[in-house]
């Protein structure tokens, strides 16, 4: 370890390297260090550890069948009330129709989040799932947060193990993370107060892994929340999953922290904040997340939040999934993401390959669907179109 310059950074790298797991204030020291070329080294550690070289993409469609949301959120610039200019609304048909009109031949996933509808009943989301895998055979769902599941069981007048198992009869293969935000409840008054609590959140996901519904999970950073807050949340979930591989659930198949974006929100115009999170703060909240999160197989680097450059640049410091292709991604480019509202199959294969990583196409649970082959013509002027496409939002 004669490369750690940080003294307070050695104990807790020697604990890395002989694979243990780190406290909540050894944590904070990774948070803290000065030492970043250390940090990125201990993250690439663990991360080489868990899957080599191989680094994950799925290629999937964004889909929110409205956009209508009761909830509020200060930080959420997607959601529009009834009769609000850009508002969409669509019934079952409808949905099927929009995602017909994007399909693409080899989609692998449907990838559901929405607004909280006031009035669509229950049944409206059991007819969708169905209708989806009718209509589209081999292609998983994995569909709708915690805290819309919440909010099923309010309209449903049911708990979250009957809502979440009658999805399940209905089609749904696996959920997503989001809505975690943060779990801190100072936090999540000021940014989320109407929406389900981080208890709840939680619960809903053990729920979920009991019945053999594998979930993600995410955390919203960048904003008013502190480091203590952020490793708080990431502590959460480590324990919920330690709870849910004892039982010998899948559980959590990754964690997916999504950077602020500081436009056309009201929480953003409160905090007077206009500059996106830093290249560093962003690389250092992976390498943290991937060494403290020794239970949960992927870290996310969400090419949609980072941009592609800093995605590509994250597989040196934790990341072993950059999501997917992304087809027609709103909810983040609402609120002010400059990056691109797709790319290619090709063109994630690419900029994986020019990281010196293994690109591997999944499916929504990790089954692996295709090996791509070693760098090619074709796949290095990919690599170049998502560098230019994506030039404007690279991060300092």
């Amino acid at each position: 370890m004669k490369w750690v310059r940080d003294p307070a950074l050695l104990p807790i790298a020697e604990k890395v390297e002989a694979g243990e797991r780190l406290s909540f204030d050894e944590g904070m020291v990774l948070y803290r260090t000065p030492d970043i070329p250390s940090l990125m080294r201990l993250a690439n550690l663990v991360r080489e550890r868990k899957h080599g070289q191989d680094t994950y993409f799925v290629h999937s469609l964004r889909f929110s069948q409205t956009n209508i949301c009761y909830v509020g959120c200060t930080f959420c610039a997607f959601q529009r009330k009834f009769g609000e200019e850009g508002v969409w609304d669509w019934e079952v048909d409808e949905a099927i129709e929009w995602v017909r009109s994007k399909y693409q031949p080899g989609l692998t996933e449907i990838h559901i989040s929405s607004g909280h509808h006031p009035k669509k009943p229950f049944s409206y989301y059991l007819e969708l799932v169905s209708a989806l895998k009718k209509n589209f055979p081999g292609v998983q769902v994995k569909a709708w947060t915690a805290a819309e599941i919440h909010h099923f069981t309010k309209i449903a007048k049911m708990n979250y193990r009957e809502v979440l198992t009658a999805l399940k009869e209905a089609g749904l293969d696996a959920m997503p993370g989001g809505g975690a935000e943060i779990f801190s409840e100072r936090v999540r008054t000021q940014i989320a107060r109407a929406k389900v609590k981080a208890e709840g959140w939680l619960e809903v996901h053990r729920t979920a892994h009991e019945l053999g519904i594998p979930t993600n999970a995410t955390m919203l950073y960048g904003h008013i929340e502190t480091l203590e807050e952020r490793l708080d949340h990431m502590n959460r979930l480590r324990e919920l999953q330690d709870e849910s591989l004892a039982k010998g659930a899948k559980g959590f198949m990754s964690f997916i922290p999504l950077a602020f974006q500081p436009d056309g929100n009201r929480l953003a115009a409160e905090l007077g904040k206009h500059e996106f999170t830093t290249g560093i703060d962003d690389l250092r909240n992976l390498a943290v997340a991937r060494i403290y999160l020794d239970n949960i197989p992927h870290i996310k680097g969400y090419w949609a939040t980072l941009t592609p450059e800093v995605s590509q640049v994250s597989l040196d410091w934790g990341v072993t999934d950059v999501d997917g292709t992304l087809i027609e991604e709103r909810i983040v480019h609402a609120a002010g993401s400059p990056t691109p509202q797709g790319l290619t199959k090709e063109a994630l294969a690419a900029f994986i390959q020019a990281a010196g990583r293994t690109p591997i196409e999944r499916d929504a649970v990790y089954n692996v669907v295709k090996v791509w082959a070693q760098p090619t013509p074709a796949l290095q002027r990919e690599q170049v179109k998502v560098s230019r496409s994506a030039n404007q939002g690279a991060k300092a």
